[in-house]
């Protein structure tokens, strides 16, 4: 079942929203101001958001903001009323994936969460992870505040690995990703794993990258 979170003030379109969604075997939580919802997303998983902009507290563009700044990328659909083109720049500038204009057909809302609900957002501009920060506009990493001396393919690597946490990624997997159809040999995967352990070892931190014997690798954030 798809979990999805929809942040609307008006709360007779959210009961039609959420009532159609559940026909449609897709869990809706509720929020009807910025502030809530802010609440919510950080304290559950979401596959993605349905978001109005105008709202009391906290308004949706803001809420978009925020979510992406501290590096979350679940995918976010703006839901409003609001029709110009300069507004759908607007909300695309906060970080949103889709946009959709009221009033709308409830089955093109629903293909639209479908779509977004199997991806995650391209909007997102930092993940943290645990003492763990990547700045994927800049293509940089700290670590406990320090920044680290990491290549082009080694910030490749560990982004992929921190998106995942904690599941394991497959060794097939990040060979692909990184180096696409024109794969060195596996050895030159050992190095950059091992090269970002060692980046990583600090006694202080609570970061630890994993070898999961006959799977892969694996990336965490202890007691946390």
């Amino acid at each position: 079942m798809i979990n999805v979170l929809l942040v609307e003030d008006d709360i007779d379109l959210a009961t039609t929203i959420v009532d159609y969604l559940e026909i449609e075997s897709i869990q809706c939580d509720h929020a009807s101001n910025g502030l809530m919802g802010l609440n919510l997303v950080e304290n559950n998983f979401y596959q993605m958001i349905i978001l109005d902009i105008n709202m009391p507290k906290m308004d949706g563009l803001t809420l978009c903001n925020t979510l992406r700044e501290k590096g979350m990328d679940i995918p976010i659909l703006m839901l409003t009323a609001r029709d110009s083109l300069e507004n759908k720049l607007q909300g695309f500038e906060a970080g949103s994936d889709d946009y959709l204009v009221k009033p709308f057909a409830m089955k093109e809302l629903v293909a639209r969460v479908q779509v977004l609900a199997k991806r995650r957002s391209g909007a997102v501009k930092r993940l943290v992870l645990g003492d763990l920060r990547l700045d994927l506009t800049q293509h940089s990493a700290q670590l406990k505040d320090k920044n680290l001396k990491i290549s082009p393919t080694g910030f490749k690597l560990l982004e992929e690995l921190v998106r995942a946490s904690p599941q394991v990624i497959s060794r097939q997997h990040l060979m692909q990703t990184v180096w696409g159809d024109e794969q060195p040999d596996s050895n030159n995967l050992k190095v950059h794993i091992h090269h970002l352990r060692k980046m990583l070892d600090v006694d202080s931190s609570n970061i630890r990258l994993e070898t999961v014997a006959g799977v892969g690798f694996v990336i965490k954030a202890e007691n946390g």
